[in-house]
């Protein structure tokens, strides 16, 4: 039979082992993702890959509703002004 001595230098170098194996992973997690890149670089290609997305966007609204205010205008423009309303009768 292992001895009290024997049990607990296993038992040391067994916790040794398994945190020798797991730390390097749990700091090498908060910097490097799953494909093997540096997490802020890609976070930040994304963030510029929305913001194009989101600056072409605004810009083609904008378009649109410029171009609907100019048919609106073109419309206006194109019927007769000489026409009156009727005032309503005052009694």
């Amino acid at each position: 039979m292992l001895s009290i001595k024997s049990k607990k230098m296993a038992l040391l170098l067994s916790v040794c082992l398994i945190s020798s194996l797991v730390l390097p992973e749990l700091t090498l997690a908060e910097s490097v993702n799953s494909w093997g890149g540096d997490s802020g670089s890609i976070d930040a290609g994304k963030a510029a890959t929305q913001r194009a997305a989101i600056a072409k966007r605004k810009e083609r609204i904008k378009q649109e509703k410029e171009a609907e205010a100019k048919k609106a205008v073109e419309a206006q423009q194109g019927q007769p002004t000489g026409e009156k309303k009727e005032a309503p009768a005052t009694q």
